[in-house]
Protein backbone atom coordinates (compact mmCIF):
# COMPACT_ATOMS: atom_id res chain seq x y z
CA UNK A 1 0.00 0.00 0.00
CA UNK A 2 1.45 3.46 -0.85
CA UNK A 3 1.26 6.35 0.81
CA UNK A 4 -0.95 9.34 -0.81
CA UNK A 5 0.78 12.08 -1.18
CA UNK A 6 -0.72 15.52 0.59
CA UNK A 7 -1.95 17.78 -2.08
CA UNK A 8 0.62 20.46 -4.07
CA UNK A 9 0.14 24.07 -2.86
CA UNK A 10 1.09 27.16 -4.71
CA UNK A 11 4.32 27.10 -2.94
CA UNK A 12 5.41 23.45 -4.18
CA UNK A 13 4.60 25.12 -7.74
CA UNK A 14 6.98 27.73 -7.36
CA UNK A 15 9.85 25.94 -5.45
CA UNK A 16 9.90 23.63 -8.37
CA UNK A 17 10.10 26.05 -11.19
CA UNK A 18 13.42 27.23 -9.09
CA UNK A 19 14.61 23.70 -8.72
CA UNK A 20 13.49 23.41 -12.66
CA UNK A 21 15.78 26.37 -13.47
CA UNK A 22 18.55 26.54 -10.94
CA UNK A 23 19.04 23.03 -9.80
CA UNK A 24 22.38 24.46 -8.46
CA UNK A 25 20.44 26.48 -5.35
CA UNK A 26 18.78 25.12 -2.15
CA UNK A 27 14.83 26.38 -2.65
CA UNK A 28 14.22 25.05 0.63
CA UNK A 29 13.72 28.30 2.62
CA UNK A 30 11.62 29.46 0.02
CA UNK A 31 9.05 27.02 0.83
CA UNK A 32 8.80 28.20 4.87
CA UNK A 33 9.05 31.78 3.86
CA UNK A 34 6.71 31.03 0.50
CA UNK A 35 4.19 29.42 3.03
CA UNK A 36 4.49 32.17 6.00
CA UNK A 37 3.60 34.90 3.55
CA UNK A 38 0.98 33.40 1.85
CA UNK A 39 -0.86 32.02 5.02
CA UNK A 40 -0.20 35.16 6.57
CA UNK A 41 -2.25 37.05 3.90
CA UNK A 42 -4.55 34.33 3.89
CA UNK A 43 -5.24 34.44 6.99
CA UNK A 44 -5.48 38.00 7.60
CA UNK A 45 -8.33 38.29 4.50
CA UNK A 46 -10.26 35.38 6.54
CA UNK A 47 -9.97 37.44 9.44
CA UNK A 48 -11.14 41.15 7.77
CA UNK A 49 -14.04 38.70 6.12
CA UNK A 50 -15.22 37.89 9.03
CA UNK A 51 -14.86 40.93 11.16
CA UNK A 52 -16.77 43.08 7.98
CA UNK A 53 -19.89 40.71 8.99
CA UNK A 54 -20.17 43.00 12.30
CA UNK A 55 -19.45 46.26 9.93
CA UNK A 56 -15.88 46.15 12.14
CA UNK A 57 -12.14 46.47 10.54
CA UNK A 58 -9.65 44.79 11.78
CA UNK A 59 -7.91 48.18 12.92
CA UNK A 60 -11.38 48.64 14.81
CA UNK A 61 -11.25 45.02 16.58
CA UNK A 62 -7.43 45.94 17.44
CA UNK A 63 -7.78 49.25 19.44
CA UNK A 64 -11.25 47.44 21.31
CA UNK A 65 -9.43 44.27 21.82
CA UNK A 66 -6.86 46.15 23.04
CA UNK A 67 -8.74 47.99 25.38
CA UNK A 68 -10.71 45.29 26.88
CA UNK A 69 -7.41 42.34 27.40
CA UNK A 70 -5.80 45.25 29.47
CA UNK A 71 -9.00 44.41 32.32
CA UNK A 72 -10.97 46.31 33.90
CA UNK A 73 -11.36 49.00 34.26
CA UNK A 74 -10.31 48.87 30.39
CA UNK A 75 -8.50 51.89 30.18
CA UNK A 76 -5.29 53.07 28.80
CA UNK A 77 -3.10 56.09 28.11
CA UNK A 78 -3.22 56.60 24.67
CA UNK A 79 0.78 55.86 24.74
CA UNK A 80 -0.27 52.27 26.50
CA UNK A 81 -2.27 51.91 23.73
CA UNK A 82 -0.32 53.02 20.83
CA UNK A 83 2.29 50.52 22.20
CA UNK A 84 -0.10 47.78 22.95
CA UNK A 85 -1.81 48.21 19.80
CA UNK A 86 1.19 48.55 18.08
CA UNK A 87 0.53 51.71 16.09
CA UNK A 88 2.01 54.93 15.39
CA UNK A 89 0.64 57.78 17.89
CA UNK A 90 -0.70 59.68 14.79
CA UNK A 91 -2.61 56.90 13.57
CA UNK A 92 -3.79 55.88 16.93
CA UNK A 93 -5.56 59.74 17.05
CA UNK A 94 -7.10 59.17 14.00
CA UNK A 95 -8.72 55.75 15.23
CA UNK A 96 -9.73 57.12 18.48
CA UNK A 97 -11.35 59.63 16.18
CA UNK A 98 -13.11 57.23 14.20
CA UNK A 99 -14.42 55.31 17.22
CA UNK A 100 -15.55 58.44 19.91
CA UNK A 101 -17.91 58.94 16.78
CA UNK A 102 -18.87 55.92 16.90
CA UNK A 103 -19.68 55.85 21.07
CA UNK A 104 -17.38 52.99 21.40
CA UNK A 105 -14.23 54.47 23.54
CA UNK A 106 -13.86 57.86 25.25
CA UNK A 107 -11.26 59.69 25.61
CA UNK A 108 -10.25 62.03 28.59
CA UNK A 109 -7.30 64.01 30.15
CA UNK A 110 -5.82 62.36 32.94
CA UNK A 111 -6.54 64.42 36.14
CA UNK A 112 -3.54 63.25 37.55
CA UNK A 113 -1.10 63.95 34.85
CA UNK A 114 -2.98 66.79 32.26
CA UNK A 115 -0.62 65.80 29.93
CA UNK A 116 -1.52 61.86 29.64
CA UNK A 117 -4.84 60.96 27.48
CA UNK A 118 -6.81 58.14 28.75
CA UNK A 119 -8.79 56.13 26.14
CA UNK A 120 -11.56 54.03 27.65
CA UNK A 121 -14.41 51.59 26.23
CA UNK A 122 -17.92 52.86 26.91
CA UNK A 123 -20.31 50.34 27.63
CA UNK A 124 -21.31 49.96 24.16
CA UNK A 125 -17.61 49.26 22.78
CA UNK A 126 -17.32 46.42 25.92
CA UNK A 127 -20.63 44.77 24.62
CA UNK A 128 -19.90 45.13 21.33
CA UNK A 129 -16.00 43.50 21.80
CA UNK A 130 -17.08 41.03 23.34
CA UNK A 131 -19.48 39.65 21.20
CA UNK A 132 -16.68 40.25 18.75
CA UNK A 133 -14.10 38.48 20.57
CA UNK A 134 -16.31 35.20 20.63
CA UNK A 135 -17.02 35.34 16.85
CA UNK A 136 -13.59 36.24 15.99
CA UNK A 137 -12.45 32.96 17.83
CA UNK A 138 -14.65 30.85 15.86
CA UNK A 139 -13.55 32.24 12.80
CA UNK A 140 -9.79 31.74 13.70
CA UNK A 141 -10.79 27.94 14.74
CA UNK A 142 -12.50 27.81 10.96
CA UNK A 143 -9.05 28.48 10.12
CA UNK A 144 -7.14 25.91 11.63
CA UNK A 145 -10.00 23.46 10.90
CA UNK A 146 -7.23 20.86 9.22
CA UNK A 147 -4.79 20.89 12.16
CA UNK A 148 -5.48 19.04 14.96
CA UNK A 149 -4.86 19.84 18.55
CA UNK A 150 -1.33 18.28 18.46
CA UNK A 151 -0.61 20.00 14.78
CA UNK A 152 -1.59 23.52 16.33
CA UNK A 153 0.71 23.38 19.15
CA UNK A 154 3.95 22.17 17.43
CA UNK A 155 3.30 25.08 14.69
CA UNK A 156 2.80 27.56 17.33
CA UNK A 157 6.24 26.33 19.19
CA UNK A 158 7.76 26.01 15.60
CA UNK A 159 6.40 29.70 14.63
CA UNK A 160 7.91 31.35 18.18
CA UNK A 161 11.61 29.75 17.35
CA UNK A 162 11.30 31.61 13.78
CA UNK A 163 9.61 35.05 15.89
CA UNK A 164 12.57 34.77 18.84
CA UNK A 165 15.25 34.06 15.93
CA UNK A 166 13.87 37.39 14.29
CA UNK A 167 14.00 39.44 17.47
CA UNK A 168 10.82 39.25 18.24
CA UNK A 169 10.59 39.66 22.62
CA UNK A 170 7.40 40.21 24.47
CA UNK A 171 8.52 43.15 26.03
CA UNK A 172 10.15 44.22 22.87
CA UNK A 173 9.45 47.19 20.44
CA UNK A 174 6.80 46.00 17.97
CA UNK A 175 8.70 44.76 14.82
CA UNK A 176 6.66 46.54 12.08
Amino acid sequence: MTEQQPPLDGVDRITAQWRAVRPDLDASPMAVIGRLSRASRLLERGIKENLALHGVEPWEFDVLATLLRSGPPHVLTAGELSSAAMVSSAALTNRIDHLVGKSLVDRAVDPAHRRRVLISLTDAGRELTNRLVEHHLAGEERQLAGLTATERDQLAGLLRRVLLTLGDRADGPDPR
